[in-house]
């Protein structure tokens, strides 16, 4: 213990001699808080792409109530009239790729964020060549398409629906949600939770989705579908051997250690410097490996 509260002091030290901009660090094992660093309230912060990681949960309760089938296309769950406005070959090229290729980004050619006045158009005018391999290429158009989807099969907001199946159950109300220009579900950013909020989302997946996704959807959505960057890509959620974490920029991160039942979670604003918090963070993970 002794050993713990040395490391975690001299992050602490660390944060304040850098005049870091953190909102808070949270390491919990088995529901237990380990440590926790909150310089300022526990009020909700922007998660960012965070919010992507719940898109993959909304689509794993859409298909255990047997509303969306994720090995169809894509493209059959959204108004015909947007897709008629492709062009012939890149709409058949599309028709044919199920969302299970959206889910890992592996649809690569987008640029980061669809712009226009309806995403929806903008995203499907884009000269995408769907018929390249896959490959990770990452953006906030598969995750906004991916929800759009599973709003349209739901045939109900689906910002409602996470609401109901997801963050209620988990004893988190009012959530906060983006929408696109039509007022429909963003998918790839937009929520807003506290430190501990999405220190729960983390714990959620670690324990095989706690009886409110089902656990067959937590080991597939956490299964290396594409090679990425940062080691794999799940649906919308980074993989590695060692652990799994959800990701958002800026320092909004939790990182899900399944060998030591454990949790870190951290949220801050840091645009230019987040990978000074994410090496701080490695200390606190290679403590817990070594030492605990």
């Amino acid at each position: 213990m002794k050993g713990e509260t040395a490391v975690f002091e001299s992050i602490i030290r660390e944060i304040k001699d850098r005049s870091l901009n953190v909102h808070g660090i949270e390491l919990t094992c088995d529901g237990e808080t380990l440590f926790r660093y909150m310089p300022h309230e526990d009020v909700r912060y922007p998660i960012y792409s965070c919010t992507k990681t719940v898109t993959a949960l909304a689509v794993g309760l859409a298909v255990s109530d047997g509303k969306f089938d994720i090995s169809r296309p894509l493209a059959s769950y959204l108004p015909h009239e947007y897709l008629t406005a492709m062009d012939d070959d890149r709409r058949e090229a599309f028709s044919r790729l199920p969302v299970t290729r959206f889910m890992p980004m592996s649809v690569p050619g987008y640029p980061f964020r669809a712009e226009g006045e309806d995403m929806l158009t903008a995203s499907l005018a884009y000269d995408v060549d769907y018929s390249a391999v896959p490959a990770f290429d990452y953006s906030n158009i598969p995750a906004y398409l991916v929800g759009l989807a599973c709003e349209y099969a739901l045939g109900r907001p689906l910002a409602e629906y996470i609401q109901e199946r997801l963050f209620t159950p988990m004893g988190i109300e009012n959530v906060t949600f983006q929408t696109d220009g039509q007022g429909r579900y963003y998918g790839a950013t937009g929520i807003y939770l506290t430190l501990h909020e999405l220190n729960k989302l983390g714990t959620l997946i670690l324990d095989g989705g706690e009886g409110i996704v089902p656990r067959e959807w937590i080991a597939e959505m956490s299964k290396i579908h594409c090679t990425a960057r940062e080691g794999g890509y799940g649906y919308f959620m980074y993989v590695r051997p060692d652990r799994l974490f959800i990701s958002g920029k800026w320092g909004q991160r939790s990182v899900i250690l399944p060998d030591k039942h454990a949790v870190l979670t951290y949220m801050a604003d840091m645009p230019d410097t987040s990978n000074e918090l994410h090496d701080l963070a490695e200390d606190v993970i290679r403590m817990y490996r070594n030492e605990v």
